[in-house]
């Protein structure tokens, strides 16, 4: 499979990385397309072996698969740019937030569109990507994707693309929700006097031992939390002041809102 990446930033480059480490395509048949000229040349480090152009320089794309990694901002301004023409049985990948596969088929005048929404982990082999796919696409080319996918991490079809969008709030946004709480409770450690240092490493152990406990116990969160916060205790006195203060309703309703601008980005 050759595969052309329409945006080579940090999500593009981290999928490519990922093909290439589980030799789902060889490097020569890699074509990674940016924007800035200048960033060619260390790119080009990573990529030795791959072909590494501009937008303007990009005449056609041989290619059996173009992911679009752009800023959904900018699709529409890219799409109508293109110096090339899409064959018939070329596929479309795309992992822009928002934009739904209708607006891809109309903007792009093609019908093949699988639409994906992978979460920063990928960068790690560590993400998790919900995608759905236009109707004409065979069960062996939604396999061939699905390959691809789970070389970032693991992957989730949805028959109803709708869901996409909750994808995108969930899991696409869910990694700095997360980050906004570790950093709140290292501040909190130092303010108590805790180093900045050792608080982090307090904070970020916790979480990681946690997040193995969630994975590797049969109890609900509500038996794992009960299993913390003795009655009367310090745990208690902490979940109190988060539900005084409607912790868990401001986080959904932060969740929900992000839903709610993935559609937007739609137009």
């Amino acid at each position: 499979m050759k595969i052309a990446i329409l945006g080579a930033g940090n999500m593009g480059l981290s999928f490519s990385k990922s093909f290439l480490k589980y030799e789902l395509i060889k490097p020569e048949h890699l074509h990674l397309i940016i924007r800035n000229q200048s960033k060619i040349s260390k790119i080009a480090e990573d990529f030795p072996k791959s072909k590494i152009s501009t937008f303007e320089e990009t005449k056609e794309l041989d290619a059996d698969l173009i992911i679009i990694a752009v800023k959904p901002q900018d699709f529409q301004h890219v799409a109508q740019s293109f110096q090339f023409i899409l064959k018939e049985n070329q596929m479309i990948l795309s992992i822009m937030a928002g934009i739904n596969i209708g607006k891809i088929q109309n903007l792009l005048n093609h019908r093949l569109v699988v639409r994906a929404m992978p979460n920063s982990p990928t960068l790690l082999g560590m993400g998790i990507t919900g995608y759905t796919a236009a109707e004409g696409i065979s069960f062996s080319q939604l396999i061939n994707i699905e390959r691809l996918l789970n070389s970032t991490g693991r992957s989730v079809y949805l028959e109803d693309e709708n869901l996409l969008d909750g994808v995108t709030a969930l899991s696409g946004s869910g990694p700095a929700y997360f980050y906004y709480i570790i950093d709140a409770m290292i501040k909190a450690g130092v303010e108590m006097g805790i180093e900045e240092n050792l608080s982090q490493l307090f904070v970020k152990q916790t979480m990681l031992g946690a997040y193995h406990l969630i994975n590797n116990s049969d109890k609900s969160l509500e038996e794992l939390i009960k299993d913390v916060a003795s009655k009367g205790g310090t745990t208690e006195a902490a979940l109190k002041t988060f539900e005084d203060q409607n912790f868990k309703e401001i986080l959904k309703n932060g969740i929900l809102n992000a839903e709610k601008r993935a559609k937007e980005l739609n137009g």
